[in-house]
């Protein structure tokens, strides 16, 4: 029987992020905010992949059966049913509670909180992608809108922030796949384009190996420098905004080169496990993006 509130047990996933999520240094209007739409952001996710905590807390908080808590379309029905209540009522679920406030106090539209739902009731019914163009697209979906949300809790939208919040995020999203292959393959999903994989002569077997060979992590560093590239598009986001705000963004973007460092001090085989970062390369990678932000600005 699950203990803990379902609303703790999901916001306590922000420490095993690439980046900070809503770091101390920030006012607290601004953590409080972040940690309200992280909170949200988990949560569908978490609803999409199966990962719910047991005992069937998020079903009952939704109206719906615990038994419901396993069908995942049901769940995401019943979840974007309560997220359209957090702009015209009263949401059921605890963090949808939470997010209110946050919605009504930056007066915040449904839209980016609908495409992460979309992106989770995509995994349900799209398990490969044939293109890198169909990949960035799900990203989209999947990752843009949290960057957007960031800019708009700041205060700091415009067309050209946008333009390079989405590149960032959609590079963070490359990266996260990259390093969860493995996992993403016991899910039965693979978020490596099928047109890549056959350019690099990689198959399904290859990436359910103990440790990839030499095709795969060609593959891997292939889609590395794809996502290193997105991420040059962070230097000028950064140098955009001023203050906290520029500590935090150079956090995100540091935050995905610490991440292909990793990767690549592994020699791009991750297959045995998800490289990650340490703490010091996060630190020096974050030295490093506010120093070209600083030059390029």
């Amino acid at each position: 029987m699950r203990t803990d509130s379902p609303s703790r047990t999901t916001l306590d996933k922000a420490t095993a992020e690439n980046f900070p999520v809503a770091p101390f240094f920030l006012p607290r209007a601004w953590r409080d905010d972040l940690m309200a739409v992280y909170g949200y952001a988990r949560l569908v996710d978490d609803i999409g992949d199966g990962d719910l905590a047991p005992g069937g807390a998020d079903a009952r908080h939704l109206g719906l059966a615990p038994a419901d808590a396993d069908d995942r379309l049901v769940m995401l029905d019943a979840f974007e049913a309560d997220l359209r209540r957090v702009f015209d009522s009263t949401p059921r679920h605890p963090l949808l509670r939470a997010l209110q406030p946050t919605v009504r106090r930056r007066s915040l539209t449904p839209d980016p909180f609908l495409a992460l739902i979309a992106a989770n009731r995509q995994d349900q019914r799209v398990a490969r992608y044939e293109t890198y163009d169909d990949l960035v697209a799900y990203c989209a979906l999947s990752a843009n809108p949290v960057g957007r949300l960031v800019l708009a809790i700041t205060g700091t939208e415009s067309p050209e922030r946008v333009r390079r919040s989405d590149a960032v995020c959609t590079a963070l999203q490359i990266v996260e796949h990259l390093q969860d292959v493995t996992e993403d393959l016991g899910r039965d999903r693979i978020y490596l384009p099928a047109e890549d994989m056959k350019r690099f002569h990689v198959t399904e077997a290859d990436l359910a190996a103990p440790s990839g060979g030499a095709s795969v992590r060609a593959l891997v560093a292939f889609e590395a420098e794809r996502a290193a590239r997105l991420l040059n598009e962070g230097t000028s986001l950064v140098g955009s905004v001023h203050g906290r705000l520029r500590l935090l963004l150079a956090g995100f973007v540091a935050g995905g080169r610490a991440a292909l460092d990793a990767v690549a001090a592994a020699g791009h085989d991750v297959l045995p496990g998800p490289p990650k970062p340490t703490k010091s390369s996060l630190l020096r990678e974050v030295g490093a993006v506010l120093r070209r932000a600083r030059r390029e600005g």
